[in-house]
């Protein structure tokens, strides 16, 4: 009887041992969370304390999984199609001065900047912009593969229906 004690605890400690499970290994997809587009159509950059900016603050609070990317309508194709370049950008102009366009969130609202290296007020730079948010699953972009600087890759990547975007 003695003999077996020793066996059984080792069969006892091997089954503990075994049983143990990790879900380091599992992949977390977020299903709480479907791609997003909204739209700030044609406005003014604010003028707050010398710093332009258009500031949003969404319905419903982000989901903390998700990432925020953000869109400046640069032109058109020939046949009226938009053209997206993602923000932060750089434009330089021909005279030698620059124009950024940057932003920041929080999962309750975002705001767009807009500086230069000369005053921006009452310029092209400042007025009537438009601007694409895009809210998708971060988690998804661990190991995507997508090119976040092209427009048309990320609505590919997400399946996104970009025809009917949400007014901010």
């Amino acid at each position: 009887m003695k003999k077996i004690i020793p066996f059984l605890a080792i069969a006892f400690f091997g089954l503990m041992v075994v049983s143990c499970t990790s879900d380091d290994d599992i992949a977390y997809v977020d299903y709480d969370t479907y791609p997003v587009v909204y739209d700030v159509n044609n406005v003014n950059f604010d003028n707050v304390g010398g710093s332009f900016q258009i500031a949003r603050t969404f319905n419903t609070p982000m989901y903390e999984t998700d990432m925020l990317l953000v869109y400046k309508r640069i032109g058109t194709t020939n046949n009226n199609a938009p053209i997206w370049q993602q923000i932060p950008i750089t434009f330089y102009l021909n005279d030698g001065n620059e124009v950024d366009y940057n932003f920041d969130f929080s999962r309750y609202d975002f705001v767009i900047y807009a500086g230069g290296t000369f005053n921006l007020s009452n310029t092209e730079y400042v007025l009537n912009q438009t601007f694409r948010v895009l809210l998708v699953p971060a988690d998804y972009a661990k190991n995507s593969g997508v090119d976040y600087t092209d427009y048309n890759s990320v609505i590919n990547y997400y399946n996104i229906d970009d025809s009917n975007p949400k007014e901010l």
